[in-house]
């Protein structure tokens, strides 16, 4: 394990200067860059202060980290197929996320789902086809290439009143769908 490599990253994802943490650790600021240099190497306690100074735990430090799945292949995408549309989740399990994106196939003559009113923002890039937001009590149209972006304070579908399936890229923050 590279402990210095790490400490260095977890003092900058804090936004935290060398001197900044040497003063939080009662530490000089060579001795922290010699340790993120893996030049020397803390006593455990020493070690244990740093991590204290930086928020986290020895155990937080040497466990096992995760890895995290950044790339999604077909494979890992869930289709839900209703009588009216079909919902792509091409992340799976994004609950955990604080956005939420999906594929909508909306067979023509269709409509999505209704999505009631909640604390986020959508986002959405129609890919092929025409959809007609409803939005507000509003209706727009929009085209293959355009986008809709829109908050989530009232109700609001998409519906499709061509003749071919439309698809839509939908990111919503939080997760909703």
């Amino acid at each position: 394990m590279d402990i210095g490599h790490r400490l260095k990253q977890m003092r900058i994802r804090q936004s935290l200067t060398l001197e900044e943490l040497a003063s939080r650790s009662e530490l000089t600021k060579g001795f922290l860059s010699q340790v993120e240099r893996n030049l020397t190497s803390p006593s455990i306690a020493t070690l244990t202060d740093i991590l204290e100074a930086l928020g986290s735990s020895l155990g937080e430090f040497f466990g096992e980290e995760q890895q995290e799945q950044i790339v999604f292949r077909k494979g890992d995408f869930f289709v839900d197929e209703r009588e009216d549309y079909a919902i792509h989740w091409i992340v799976p399990n994004t609950q955990k996320n604080e956005m939420e994106p999906i594929l909508l196939e909306i067979p023509a003559k269709s409509s999505s789902f209704t999505v009631n009113p909640h604390n986020g923002e959508e986002f959405g890039f129609v890919l092929d086809g025409t959809v007609t937001l409803e939005y507000g009590g509003k209706q727009s149209v929009v085209r293959r290439g355009e986008t809709f972006y829109v908050k989530g304070k009232e109700d609001h579908c998409i519906s499709n009143k061509g003749n071919k399936t439309a698809k839509v890229l939908w990111v919503s923050t939080p997760p909703i769908f």
